[in-house]
């Protein structure tokens, strides 16, 4: 079955749920782990989303993350490689109904860990932004509510707007919350 695409108001319980799997990341990867992040629209306080915790990692090894991949299934991941974007290691929790997704990047990969946070950051610090993209997200969940493609790249020309304005201001804070 494909996953029903549902977008929910935001829920405060959301910052709990990385908090729980940011513990347990850190308890897999151990020395080979440099930071977690919680990205995506569930760590964006007053934005609308799909009730998914996006995590994003940064480690030393992305060999290392590979070697920990039977530990990640054991804690209910399905570790599915680079799925898409070259350098990462993508991991996702519930199957079609999907609860948290993992993003593991090397700490040197600037460009990938960097975007994410300064759209996180962003959509944090701008509610126009927020409520357009809510909108948007709200829009596409119901023409597409069984198509994660669809949904997907109704959002890519608000994101990629997004991402080149503050990409070319970011000052690179990776720690703010």
């Amino acid at each position: 079955m494909a996953q029903h695409i549902t977008v929910k108001e935001y829920d405060p319980a959301w910052r709990e749920l990385y908090e729980r799997e940011k513990a347990l990341i850190a308890d897999i990867l151990q020395e080979n782990l440099v930071a977690v992040y919680h990205i995506g629209s569930t760590s964006v306080p007053a934005l609308a989303a799909k009730p998914v915790i996006d995590i994003m990692v940064a480690v030393k090894s992305l060999d290392a993350a590979d070697g920990a991949a039977e530990k990640f299934a054991e804690a209910g991941y399905e570790y599915l490689g680079e799925f898409g974007i070259a350098g990462r290691r993508y991991l996702r929790k519930g199957g079609d109904e999907r609860t948290h997704q993992i993003h593991i990047f090397r700490a040197d990969d600037t460009h990938n860990l960097e975007r994410h946070l300064a759209f996180r950051d962003y959509l944090r610090t701008h509610e126009d932004a927020r409520e357009e993209y809510a909108k948007l997200k709200k829009a596409l969940a119901e023409k597409f509510p069984y198509d994660i493609d669809g949904y997907c790249e109704g959002k890519d020309a608000f994101v990629r707007r997004v991402e080149a304005l503050v990409l070319a201001c970011y000052d690179g804070s990776r720690n703010r919350l």
